[in-house]
Formats: structure tokens, C-alpha cells, sequence
């Protein structure tokens, strides 16, 4: 029997790496799925939303090399789209086959129709719609080379009828190429940065997750240089060990006070492999040094006076030899014991562990990292219970940490354990859910349970938009359609043939963590969290103070005075990391 397109693209992406395609079938999408039956090399995860699909697919490309979705016609396109915004941003090699109608009725508004053309193109780093069997076979080989070479989403189109067609003689490879190429930079820029280095004794490391192959290189470089060393939120669990002597924290929107001032009392900062988004956190008085691999990052968001491309491992390596070891440890042993000090005021909000319905989210937080396996994969949601992976998720032996870091949308924690449950069943996943981002992906509950893919989900359940409401205080509005009525979670998860536990008073929730992770399948547990915590950033401007001081004005003017003594408990505390 002759192969048809959808035979040779199941080739190729088995050729490629894929182990997962993640989609729901129908229409057009129909002969590529009976090629993936046919062919039974890789496995179909039949997922209950496709958005869902392209989050599992990021994550099995983030952990593995290389994801793969698709969606059908029309509705399947565009509800692949966040997911893949997600992905590209994260630098994430995923394919996307987005199924079209047949090609003799495109272009006059058929029913379902779509342009993948147009649609996909602002996030990925190729989209090609092929409307021949040739087009369709060139166009994969390509598509799949851009994925895996500029680390991203690549996307294809794939007409219906194109998809069953007979397969014709191409020009292309049959095969994709993995390269590994060593970028450093030139041997005139490596004297120059370690002149600046040599001519400065107060250095500061800020890493990101473009160092997550050079943890031992980094570390040799603090060393020599007794830099403190500090961390964006993907570059955290490669370093936040508690026997880091550098160690000084996060800065950004989730950052604290020690990484923070580290980085605006250095000399010389030195971004490594990080994009870091947040400007209103760097440094404009300090040299700032900038290393990556993408050349384009340079400069785009601070003020920085070195940039040089290349990949952390490689320049480190190169770059060791030509410094001189610094032997002054005083900036060092400043943001140190300030970054000890605040590491004491977060294990003292843990001390409290709150009441009934107001579990303090830090102690939960606390227990997870305690309890969980020093190799265990977290994924978060964005929101307020990032907020709490941000403060109290240690790195371990080889642990990893991940969410919509880049991109910023709701709703990606559960799926992305769904990816990284699928291509490491061996290892636990612990997803950090809120309430509001599980709820809008909630169906796929229903796909965790039907391959039982033996994730831990903990919902950080605070009845509310906790982000949401935070940022509306301080920008002195009253938070208004914040509150959330939720469902039952154990109920819900139950019905879906998942175990379940929850945790309403403060001396259960360890138990319930205990049980839900040492229970041999998938598990939610649902914790009542206290819905007025919050999270300062490391620095306060004087119009935020004001915004907040507003709020809790039009709160009392509107009678909400119980609530204001709530919300003043529960920020007092968080006051002492600014002091």
C-alpha cells in the first residue's frame, strides 16, 4: 500500500523525537490520526481542550527536546493559540499541525475555515500552509528544523484532503538535524569583559535560565570572583541551595529585598543567560554586563554598557582562565547576611500557620518544598501561588521549576504537569494551582485521569483573584468581581475518578500533602487559603502607598470596615521585608 502525507509526517516526527501528540481528533485532523494509529510509535494524548494540548506539548519540548500538538479546523486553530504564545515565548521547540478544510474551499469563508498563515504568525518562528502533497512534505522538514534550531513553536498547515494524499518525491531530507553549536565570544571581546571584571571589586551574578547547562561553571565563576550570585524566577532552582555560600535571591516583580540591593550596590552587574523583563528593577548607576546566546536580547531592556553573545557554558569556560581571583569578601558577606535575614522573616510567617478557611499559603508553600522528592518537577501558576513557589521552593539534587514565566497567562499549571507527568511518569510533578487559573482548564482533569498521568495538583484555593485584587489596591481601586464561588474540588475530582484530599484547618494540611503525594496515581489537593495574603515586591514607590492608602479608604466609606482589619493583619507582617 502506497503511503499517503500523514504516513510521512508520523515518520518524520518519530524521526524528530516526538514521543506525544497532544489534540483532539476530528474533520480534517482525521488522517493524521489514523496514520499515528497505524504507525504506533507515538502516543495520541486525547485532551479535553486544545489549549491544553499546546501547554503539555511546551512542556514535554522544555524537558525533552521537542513537543508536538494540533488542532483541527477552525476552532481547533484558535484555541491552540495561548498555549503556543506560551511556548514561543519560553523558547520551546513545539510543532503545530493545524488541520485545515480542503484546499478547493479555501478562501471563500467556509465554514471552520481559517488562515494559519495569519493566525499563527506572532507566535511562532515558522508558519507555513501547504496546499500540496510536495509543500506539505518540504514544509514539515522545515518547520520541524526551525523548531528545534531557533527554540521555538514552528507551525504547519495542513489541508484535509492534502493530508490523505499520496506522498511524491522531494528534495528535502527525510531527517531533522540537532545541532549543538558553541558560541563564544571573540577573543577581543573576552579580554575586554574581563578587563571590566578585573577593574571592579564589587561584582554581582544575575542568573537566568540560559544557565541551566552551566551551574558548575557559574559557580566557579562566584567563586573566583566572591560575587554574590542572584537569581530571575526560572533561573531560581538551579541555585538556591541552602548550602550556597553566594546565594542573595530573586529580583523582580517577585523578587526580594537582597537581590535587589545586591544588584543596585554592585559595581558591576552581570546578567547571564537571563531576558530579565522587568526594568524597573535594574540598575542605571552600575556597568552592567549582558551574556546570551540570542544576540537580539542585548540591551533590549537595561541599560547596558557590555553585551556579548554566546552560551553561558562555553564563555564561563573561556573567560575563568583571564580573570584575577578577587580576595575582598565584604560586599559579599553584606548581601549575604541581609538575605539571611530576610530567609528568617519568611520561616517566621511559617511559625503562624493562620485558621480556619485562612490557611496561611507560606506554611502550605513551606510543606511542599519539605515533603516533595529532591528531584521532583513543579510547575506554577501565575498569580499568587507563584508568589509562594518564588519564596519557599528550594532546588535539590535535580529538581525543576516552570510556568508561564515569559508570557504570564493563567490557567498553564495543570497542563503543563500533564507534559511533564507523561515524559517522566518516574519522577514526581507537583503543579501549584490557584483556583482561578485551575477553573478555566478545569476539563482536563478529565485527561489526567483517563491516562492517569500520576501528577499532584495543589490548589491554593483562596476564593479569589489574589494578583488581581493586589494590584488593584495599590492602584488605589476597591477590588470588585475579584471573589470567586467555587465548586467542591474534591467533589470534582472524585467525579473524575481522581483521588482527592483537602485541608480546611491548619492541622490537616500536612496529612493531606502526605497522602496526596505518596498516593500511587493522580491527586488534587484543595486547601483553604487565606485570600488577604500578599506578596511585597522589593521596593515600594510612594504612589503605590498612596493607591493602597485609597483603597482601604473607599472600602471603609462603603462599609467594609471588618475587611480593612482583615487586609491590615495580613499586611502588617509582610512590612518587615521592607524595613
Amino acid at each position: 500500500m502506497s503511503k499517503n502525507v500523514s504516513d510521512y509526517l508520523v515518520e518524520m516526527l518519530v524521526e524528530a523525537g516526538v514521543k506525544r501528540i497532544y489534540a483532539i481528533t476530528g474533520d480534517s485532523l482525521n488522517p493524521v490520526n489514523d496514520a499515528v494509529r497505524k504507525d504506533g510509535r507515538i502516543q495520541w494524548i486525547h485532551v479535553r481542550h486544545e489549549e491544553s494540548g499546546a501547554y503539555a506539548a511546551s512542556m514535554d519540548a522544555e524537558l525533552n527536546g521537542i513537543g508536538c500538538c494540533m488542532g483541527s479546523s477552525g476552532p481547533g486553530h484558535v484555541h491552540l493559540v495561548n498555549g503556543l504564545y506560551d511556548a514561543n515565548r519560553a523558547g520551546n521547540p513545539v510543532i503545530a499541525i493545524a488541520s485545515t478544510i480542503f484546499t478547493e474551499k479555501l478562501g471563500l469563508d467556509n465554514f471552520q475555515e481559517t488562515r494559519p498563515e495569519y493566525l499563527f504568525q506572532d507566535c511562532s518562528k515558522y508558519v507555513f500552509m501547504a496546499n500540496t502533497p510536495k509543500q506539505a512534505m518540504n514544509g514539515l522538514q522545515t518547520a520541524i528544523q526551525h523548531a528545534i534550531s531557533q527554540k521555538g513553536v514552528a507551525v504547519l498547515g495542513l489541508p484535509g484532503d492534502v493530508a490523505s494524499a499520496r506522498i511524491e518525491e522531494v528534495h528535502s531530507a527525510g531527517k531533522n538535524f540537532y545541532t549543538e553549536p558553541r558560541i563564544i565570544p571573540s577573543e577581543t571581546h573576552l579580554k575586554e569583559l574581563a578587563g571590566v571584571i578585573n577593574s571592579h571589586e564589587k561584582v554581582m551574578l544575575y542568573c537566568g535560565h540560559g544557565c541551566r547547562n552551566a551551574v558548575d561553571e557559574v559557580m566557579q565563576l562566584a567563586t573566583k570572583l566572591q560575587s554574590p550570585l542572584g537569581y530571575s524566577f526560572r533561573g531560581k532552582i538551579f541555585f538556591e541551595h541552602k548550602d550556597n555560600p553566594f546565594v542573595v535571591g530573586l529580583n523582580g516583580l517577585l523578587g526580594n529585598k537582597s537581590g535587589f540591593e545586591a544588584m543596585h550596590k554592585a559595581d558591576v552587574l552581570v546578567m547571564l543567560g537571563t531576558d530579565f523583563p522587568y526594568s524597573e528593577f535594574l540598575p542605571e548607576k552600575c556597568k552592567i554586563i549582558q551574556i546570551d546566546i540570542k544576540p537580539e536580547r542585548l540591551g533590549r531592556r537595561a541599560k547596558v554598557d557590555y553585551g556579548y553573545c554566546g552560551d553561558i557554558k562555553s564563555t564561563i569556560i573561556e573567560l575563568l582562565p583571564i580573570l584575577e581571583k578577587k580576595s575582598k569578601t565584604e560586599f559579599l558577606d553584606k548581601m549575604r547576611s541581609m538575605h539571611q535575614e530576610l530567609v528568617g522573616k519568611y520561616d517566621s510567617y511559617v511559625k503562624n500557620k493562620g485558621s480556619e478557611a485562612h490557611i496561611h499559603p507560606e506554611y502550605v508553600a513551606y510543606l511542599i518544598d519539605k515533603i516533595a522528592s529532591d528531584d521532583a518537577i513543579f510547575t506554577v501558576d501565575t498569580g499568587m501561588s507563584a508568589v509562594w513557589a518564588a519564596r519557599y521552593l528550594k532546588a535539590g539534587k535535580n529538581r525543576y521549576l516552570t510556568g508561564s514565566f515569559n508570557y504570564g497567562s493563567m490557567a498553564n499549571a495543570m497542563p503543563m504537569a500533564m507534559g511533564a507527568g507523561l515524559s517522566h511518569p518516574y519522577r514526581q510533578v507537583i503543579s501549584f494551582c490557584g483556583d482561578g487559573g485551575i477553573s478555566m482548564l478545569l476539563g482536563d482533569l478529565m485527561t489526567i485521569s483517563q491516562y492517569q498521568i500520576p501528577v499532584k495538583i495543589v490548589i491554593f484555593n483562596n476564593r479569589s483573584l489574589g494578583m488581581v485584587k493586589l494590584e488593584m489596591r495599590v492602584q488605589g481601586y476597591v477590588d470588585w468581581q475579584t471573589d470567586m464561588v467555587n465548586p467542591d474540588f474534591v467533589k470534582v475530582a472524585e467525579a473524575m475518578n481522581i483521588a482527592a484530599w483537602e485541608a480546611k484547618e491548619t492541622k490537616d494540611v500536612e496529612q493531606a500533602l502526605r497522602d496526596g503525594f505518596n498516593h500511587d496515581g493522580p491527586a488534587v489537593i484543595s486547601i483553604f487559603t487565606d485570600p488577604e495574603a500578599l506578596a511585597m515586591p522589593p521596593t515600594i514607590k510612594l504612589e503605590q502607598v498612596i493607591g493602597f492608602a485609597n483603597s482601604m479608604a473607599k472600602l471603609m466609606m462603603n462599609g467594609k470596615t471588618a475587611e480593612i482589619v482583615d487586609i491590615a493583619k495580613s499586611d502588617l507582617k509582610y512590612l518587615k521585608e521592607l524595613l
